[in-house]
């Protein structure tokens, strides 16, 4: 299946072609020479405009498709190849990213290794499992849970003000502009960005880190895998407060309202069909990011 998110305007032309490609690559008679995987295609209706000459069955329900395939394909940067391992998660199927964006840390492979694509069909790879969280809060009388991958966050939103954020497992309050959550997966996210140490994805662990934290003390924590944090938040300055999983903001916070972090009993499973270590990995992806940073300032 083939997994299509939000992507920039400027990243459209090269999903268009990415998708094409790996068409060719995975299923039999696209290419001119007839050659091709002989794979089964599946994909969602949104797609189907798009793809509608092409042999390929869509489906309503992203779920379905899901549950009726072996492997699930995603196209485009980190945030694509995330959301869609929530779902393959969910049904117990592994996901190949491709990347199209622009860093693809979570990404099997880059648009220029799709001949890599032919090891699927021999079972030349290996499966990476990967730790992801559940979050639960009560909004409206009502439990919301949801699984992640990389973080949760607890931010204050468009004011500049300072939140008092309490840790139950501590029992210790941050004041800072807001606590991320993450996975040794989400330790190359924001939590890198905010000061955090960087993970090997495949180990076992919960990180803590203060955005701006307003102590000398504002350290990441790494809990256990098995810890459960209780998180609330409040704000003498009334000070909007939201929580971000993974990208989306899927709540604005009330003051005192705890949020529960811990182990998810699902994991996402990457494909791997390149033979690099973590630190490789790592060395590269960042380099990247940080060469990027600095062409932007230069601009």
């Amino acid at each position: 299946s083939l997994s299509g998110h939000d992507l920039d305007t400027q990243l459209a032309a090269g999903l268009h072609k990415a998708v094409h490609a790996a068409l060719g690559v995975v299923a039999a008679g696209l290419e001119e020479d007839g050659r091709g995987l002989g794979a089964e295609l599946f994909m969602h209706d949104e797609m189907q405009q798009e793809f509608a000459q092409q042999p390929v069955s869509f489906y309503q329900e992203i779920e379905e498709l899901i549950e009726h395939c072996d492997i699930v394909i995603a196209i485009g940067g980190d945030g694509t190849i995330i959301h869609a391992s929530k779902y393959a998660s969910a049904a117990n199927k592994p996901v190949l990213g491709i990347n199209v964006g622009r860093l693809g840390y979570v990404a099997g492979l880059e648009t220029n290794e799709l001949c890599s694509l032919e090891r699927l069909m021999d079972g030349d790879y290996t499966v990476e499992e990967r730790m992801m969280l559940e979050v639960s809060f009560y909004q409206n009388g009502k439990k919301q849970t949801y699984q992640v991958l990389n973080d949760a966050i607890v931010a204050r939103g468009s004011l500049s003000r300072i939140l008092d954020l309490t840790v139950s497992y501590q029992h210790e309050t941050v004041r800072a502009d807001g606590l991320i959550v993450s996975t040794p997966t989400g330790s190359t996210a924001y939590s890198f960005s905010a000061g955090g140490p960087v993970m090997d994805p495949t180990m076992e662990g919960i990180l803590l880190t203060p955005i701006c934290p307003h102590s000398i003390f504002g350290r990441t924590v790494v809990f256990g895998a098995d810890t459960e944090l209780f998180i609330s938040a409040t704000s003498q300055y009334n000070s909007d407060m939201i929580l971000t999983l993974d990208g989306d903001c899927v709540a604005h916070m009330e003051e005192n309202e705890v949020i529960q972090i811990k182990r998810s009993s699902l994991t996402t499973k990457l494909i791997k069909l390149k033979h690099r270590n973590f630190y490789e990995v790592a060395r590269e992806k960042l380099g990247e990011r940080s060469t990027s940073n600095e062409s932007e300032t230069s601009r």
